[in-house]
């Protein structure tokens, strides 16, 4: 634990001036801020995640305007802090510039232009066709690419009195001038300065990017704050980690992958097929290493937010091994304390962990990729509707019981389709807990405050406008899971210019407010379906999705009831299917 704390330090308190090599670079700096515009459709933990933050604490010691992180006006600049390293392109590696570059998953049919326009125009469509493998127009439907922002680490030729720049995209109506004018620099003399550090621009454009300088090479006082607060965080997780590691030690008993002899049946749930707790194995960073490569490339299966995933064969079984940054200690943690003493059928199973250098999990290897990647990718079969329908079940089941059949109670915070994966008989699990909350209420009803974390498009209003929390925090996002289930669409549509982006469920609800709703939802149904499908089956998923996404958390049903009326669709006998005709009454009281 001592090397990564002292790692954490050394990594935010150097300072290192890029030292020129003929046009490019050889070396960057520690730290870059990226000015993003702050649109109507934006909120912090928009932006967070697109620079790989779990959420949007970190930004907030470099954003000392915004008071309230749930309110911020409309045309606020969001200063973001990032790395700035030496980089070069793919097709030319003599080529070297000065960048930042963030992992970026994409999700349907989004183009190189659609990244950039999330970006805020912190990079273009151009720049990332050329700092990235594929060709624009063989993106691939779920791949992961680096999204490059370029970045500035100062001339100490021009002045040795800045080391921290601004990485700032010009709006319409913006010229290099008055956005001199915002940082203070107003005079001839550090206008020319100004000019210096932004040799080639044009003063009069209404485009592209600037760099800014801001006085001094360091981090700001809050940010040596934060740096101190995550490295007491992190002290804290090794106490928690040596404990149970000694706790483990002193009982001297091997321990093997699910074995009879070492799985405890939960008492509470004795009779519940598929439930179990299982002690988790502490692997040596040199198992894990060995059986990656040394964590190649070629054996990287995904990348996250958190880290990378990589596949591997470990004491005879596959597995998916998540490399995770130092600053996902508490998604660790969580992940680690959910999954370590609650196994489920329709749970993603937790093998083991690891702590040496970074933080490791190690979970079970589910081979078939994850239903976003079904509903949306290219190279696979269209889902049939049964399939559709078992994966609904598996997943309420899932959420069925850490809702309701744990002590204590878990809401999960970031159910979505790309955390559902899917095995090769085509049965769910949910993974990714790592933004998992404990609840420490007594009945599921109430909610509690708490940090917005999660993925825009499956959050409630409840949830985005004040941080409550609650299980029908995870019901509704359920619901759009379902209505992705019918559509295959993402959660939030991108459609005309005219129109924007537009959620599922807005969608949905205009389709089923329609005099004739089963005509009108046909045009909504995945095409793939080819028309295989019942539709008095779809109008009822749609029915049952509307009451998830219910605007009033106390309307919503408890996924006890949404399994209860999924079990009864996906049934053939015809009396169980009648029942999943419930009111809105009966599904809320579950």
């Amino acid at each position: 634990m001592l090397p990564l704390i002292l790692l954490l330090v050394a990594g935010g308190g150097a300072s290192s001036t890029a030292e020129a090599s003929g046009d490019g670079c050889r070396v960057g700096c520690p730290l870059a801020l990226a000015s993003y515009y702050f649109s109507a459709e934006s909120n912090l933990t928009f932006i967070a995640s697109l620079f790989n933050f779990p959420d949007y604490t970190p930004l907030l010691p470099y954003n000392p305007n915004i008071t309230d992180p749930n309110y911020v006006l409309t045309g606020t600049r969001v200063s973001v802090p990032f790395n700035c390293s030496c980089r070069s392109l793919p097709a030319d590696p003599a080529s070297t510039f000065l960048a930042g570059s963030l992992a970026h998953p994409l999700s349907g049919s989004q183009t190189y232009a659609d990244v950039a326009s999330e970006f805020a125009n912190l990079t273009t469509a151009a720049w990332l066709e050329a700092t990235n493998a594929y060709p624009a127009d063989k993106l691939p439907a779920s791949g992961t690419i680096n999204v490059t922002v370029n970045c500035s680490c100062g001339d100490k030729s021009v002045s040795p009195r800045y080391g921290l720049f601004i990485t700032y995209p010009l709006w319409d109506g913006e010229t290099l001038a008055s956005a001199a004018e915002q940082y203070g620099f107003s005079s001839p003399e550090q206008m020319e300065l100004f000019r210096r550090y932004n040799p080639g621009m044009d003063g009069a454009s209404g485009k592209g990017i600037v760099f800014i300088p801001v006085k001094g090479n360091s981090l700001s006082g809050g940010a040596v704050a934060g740096i101190v607060i995550a490295c007491i965080v992190i002290v804290i997780v090794g106490i928690w980690l040596f404990a149970m590691y000694y706790r483990r030690q002193k009982m001297r008993k091997s321990v093997s992958f699910s074995s009879p002899e070492d799985s405890v049946q939960l008492a509470s749930a004795s009779q519940a097929e598929g439930i179990k707790v299982d002690r988790s194995i502490e692997f040596s960073y040199e198992e894990l290493s060995e059986a990656t490569d040394n964590f190649s490339m070629e054996h990287k299966i995904g990348q996250g937010g958190y880290g990378s995933v990589y596949y591997a064969e470990l004491r005879g079984e596959k597995a998916a091994i998540k490399k995770m940054d130092t600053k996902a200690s508490q998604e660790f943690l969580a992940e680690l304390k959910v999954l370590t003493h609650v196994h489920h059928l329709n749970l993603v199973r937790l093998i083991g962990f690891c702590v040496e250098s970074c933080l490791f999990l190690v979970y079970e290897f589910i081979e078939n990729g994850n239903l976003s990647e079904h509903l949306r990718g290219k190279g696979y079969e269209p889902l049939s509707w049964a399939s559709r329908i078992r994966i609904a079940l598996d997943s309420a089941r899932g959420l069925e019981y850490i809702h309701e059949h744990t002590v204590p109670l878990y809401v999960h915070r970031d159910i979505k389709s790309a955390n559902i994966l899917i095995d090769k008989d085509f049965r769910a699990k949910v993974a990714d807990f790592g933004l998992a909350k404990l609840s420490e209420i007594g009945a599921t009803s109430q909610s509690f405050p708490t940090r917005i974390v999660g993925t825009f498009g499956y959050m409630p209003p409840e949830y985005a406008r004040y941080g409550e929390v609650s299980p029908k925090v995870d019901v509704y996002a359920f619901g759009i899971v379902l209505y992705e289930l019918l559509s295959a669409k993402d959660a939030i549509v991108r459609s005309t210019e005219s129109t924007g982006a537009q959620s599922l469920v807005y969608l949905f609800e205009d389709t089923l407010s329609m005099p004739d709703p089963k005509e009108a939802l046909q045009k909504l149904i995945d095409p793939r379906l080819g028309g295989d499908y019942p539709i008095d089956s779809v109008l009822k998923i749609a029915y049952l999705a509307r009451s998830c996404t219910h605007e009033e958390p106390s309307m919503r049903p408890t996924m006890r009831s949404v399994v209860v009326a999924l079990m009864a669709l996906s049934s053939k006998d015809h009396e169980l299917t009648r029942g999943l005709e419930l009111s809105p009454r009966e599904l809320r009281s579950g």
